[in-house]
């Protein structure tokens, strides 16, 4: 079933987030100051060709991690956040769709927040 859903992912939804989120990662490491938050999102875009089967494991962060989680969050991530619950409540209105939706509702907690999140594979 992992692999329907990854599929269908890929045809419908994937392929944009793939190239949005490595466009941003690019974007980020061209500055020294997001250079951590552009290694998370190329995670984020590998995650987002084939996120079926694996699950973000949320840690804490501290010292300067928090500082560019909050200066990310208040510049870039929100806006992030709202298009994928956006996008996320567009695809569950439809009955097929519903697990594509809620991928996007996980993908909205990873994009607010990047940093202090790794990817974990399901067994």
């Amino acid at each position: 079933m992992k692999t329907v859903g990854n599929v269908l992912w890929a045809i419908l939804v994937g392929w944009e987030l793939l190239l949005i989120y490595g466009l941003i990662g690019v974007l980020c490491c061209i500055t020294l100051l997001f250079i951590p938050v552009g290694l998370q999102y190329f995670k984020l875009a590998r995650l987002a060709i084939w996120p079926f089967g694996y699950r973000p494991t949320f840690t804490k962060v501290n010292g300067f991690k928090i500082f560019l989680n909050v200066v990310w969050a208040i510049f870039f991530g929100w806006e992030n956040a709202v298009l994928c619950y956006v996008v996320g409540a567009i695809l569950c209105c439809t009955i097929i769709l519903i697990p594509c939706g809620l991928q996007l509702f996980k993908f909205g907690r990873l994009v607010f927040l990047p940093l202090g999140t790794t990817i974990e594979k399901i067994a």
